[in-house]
Formats: C-alpha cells, sequence, structure tokens
C-alpha cells in the first residue's frame, strides 16, 4: 500500500472540510491536530480552497492534507503545488485519474458500483473513494462488491457520523472514513476551534473505543496462583480456567503464575484497531515497549506494552472481542 494510505488508515478517519476564508486554515488544522485527527481533505468546492492548503501545508508540517472535489487537471495541478500530499473526486473521471498517475499524484476516485470499480481496476487503482456511501448502499454494499473484487480497498465518504464510523471501520476492505461532522462550515466560519477540537477528540475516542478488558494479578509461583484463583472461584463463583502462564478467573480477571511484567500487575486495554490505537497514542508523546509488540499473519500489530507503568500497573493494547 501507498505510504500516504498507510498513514490515511492509520488516522481512520479525514476530516472533509469546505473553508471560505483561507484565514481559518491553520486554527483549523491545529484544532484537528489536538483532537488527534492530523488530516484533512480542502475541498476545490470554494476559492480559498487552494490558499487553505498551501497554509496549512507550510505551518503545520505534522497535518496530512489532501485536496477534495478535484475535478479538474488545473485543479490537480494547482492542489499538488500548494502542498496537498493526496487528491479526492467525487466520480471516477478515467481522463483525471490517467493524468494523476501519469504525474506521480495519489488520487482516490469516487465509485458507486461495480462498474466504476472495474474501470478503477483497469486504471491500476487498488483504493477508491465510495462516494455518496449512505445514499450509495452504505457498508453493505462496500461488502458486497468486495466480494468479487477482494483485492480493492475503499474511503466511503458521505453520511458517514459518530452513529455508523466504527461499524464501517471495522471492515476490513476499508481504509478510513471521510466524514464532515466534526467540522461543520458554522463552527469554522464563526471562529468555535474550541468545539471542532472537542468533536474532533469525541470522534477519535469513538473510533478507538478504549476498555479495560482485563486485569492481571501477580503471583510469586504456581502455588500462590492456584491460592489465589481458587479463592475468587469459591468467594465469587469466578471458575478458574487454568492455562499455561495463567488462570483466568471469569472474562476480566486474570491470575499470573509468576510475579510478571508491572509492579503490581497488569491491565489489558482493548481497542478497535491496535494499529489505530498506537499511531494515535504514539502521536500523544506515549512511548512503547517494542520488544513485547506482536503482530497477526497479515503483519498488523495486535498485542504492544507501553514503555511506562501507571499506577503500578503495566499496561498493553489488545483488540476488543
Amino acid at each position: 500500500m501507498n505510504e500516504i494510505l498507510k498513514e490515511i488508515s492509520l488516522i481512520g478517519i479525514v476530516p472533509v472540510v469546505k473553508i471560505d476564508d483561507a484565514k481559518d486554515a491553520v486554527p483549523l488544522a491545529k484544532a484537528l491536530i489536538r483532537g488527534g485527527l492530523p488530516c484533512a481533505e480542502i475541498t476545490f468546492r470554494t476559492a480559498a480552497a487552494e490558499q487553505a492548503i498551501k497554509n496549512i501545508s507550510e505551518e503545520c508540517p505534522e497535518m496530512l492534507v489532501g485536496a477534495g472535489t478535484v475535478l479538474t487537471k488545473e485543479q490537480a495541478d494547482a492542489a499538488i503545488k500548494a502542498g496537498a500530499k493526496f487528491l479526492v473526486s467525487p466520480g471516477l473521471n478515467p481522463k483525471i485519474v490517467s493524468y494523476c498517475k501519469e504525474k506521480g499524484y495519489l488520487i482516490l476516485p469516487g465509485t458507486t458500483n461495480p462498474s466504476d470499480v472495474e474501470q478503477a481496476l483497469e486504471l491500476g487503482l487498488d483504493t477508491v473513494k465510495f462516494f455518496p456511501a449512505e445514499a450509495a448502499g452504505g457498508l453493505p454494499m462496500i461488502k458486497a462488491m468486495s466480494a468479487p473484487y477482494g483485492t480493492l480497498k475503499f474511503m466511503p465518504t458521505g453520511g458517514i457520523n459518530a452513529k455508523n464510523v466504527k461499524e464501517y471501520l471495522e471492515f476490513s476492505k476499508i481504509i478510513a472514513c471521510g466524514g464532515s461532522w466534526m467540522v461543520p462550515s458554522n463552527l469554522i466560519t464563526n471562529g468555535d476551534f474550541d468545539e471542532i477540537e472537542r468533536l474532533t477528540a469525541e470522534a477519535v475516542k469513538v473510533m478507538l473505543d478504549f476498555k479495560v478488558v482485563h486485569i492481571g494479578i501477580n503471583s510469586d509461583d504456581e502455588a500462590a496462583a492456584a491460592a489465589t484463583a481458587g479463592n475468587f472461584e469459591k468467594l465469587f463463583d469466578f471458575k478458574a480456567n487454568e492455562g499455561t502462564k495463567s488462570y483466568f478467573c471469569s472474562s476480566m480477571l486474570e491470575v499470573m503464575k509468576v510475579n510478571g511484567v508491572g509492579t503490581k500487575g497488569h491491565l489489558a486495554v482493548g481497542t478497535a484497531s491496535v494499529p489505530r490505537a498506537y499511531a494515535y497514542l504514539k502521536r500523544m508523546g506515549v512511548e512503547f515497549n517494542e520488544d513485547t509488540a506482536t503482530y497477526d499473519e497479515k503483519g498488523n500489530l495486535k498485542f504492544i506494552y507501553l514503555k511506562d507503568e501507571i499506577g503500578g500497573f503495566a499496561v498493553h493494547l489488545v483488540k476488543n472481542k
């Protein structure tokens, strides 16, 4: 996968932004970054788009900025010259896609049906926009098209919001979702960037869905672990299921057979996506013990410990079940 697409995938949500005044671009970008989404698709639906992209790319280099509603070769050139790292169009125009590919521009054209998808594949694309997502059949349509076209990835946009974004992102063929619910035009025009930051942070929380999965208790040895697990089973009917390294007394309580990681034990924090959670926390300055990382058969991160303890507990990430 293209490196920019990988970055988009790790961010998970691409705010789709309509800016009327380029002076609002940098404050908006900073609000999105603080909220946890260092990415934006600035649509070419206003005359301010090109300058807005230029302002963001120059003053917020950590921001992955792209251009949306790209309909012409001239717009594509202007967007890239201004600093856009990717281009998005509402539909699939073979001439525009071919032009962008010849120029080395990353473009995600809009698709809604198998005919669009076959054109995209013919043009050598492996990732497309799906637009307007909800109106065009939503997640069921994407899943239906993914069956015969299994190599293609999608970025659905249109009708995505806080209520359905998590469900969309759970499907493996979706790299990210575009959405505008955290960047409504009236808030941008009114300069209410604190509210945009709040809505952005809320969107990230919904997407990552952090929750405590289980608590691990350290023991001096196997005998001590068996005694602890036995007490939980006797007192609370938490049946002790013995494993190689520990006893699980209910799904929430793990009794280790050794004095394992963490001064007091460990906490397993579940998330909808370990790779996205890892990338998000890294952006927030969190350090990880990289030696503890494990990966699935596709090379995706599935488990890793934070470097520092919290309250005496080692903390690791794991995917929610």
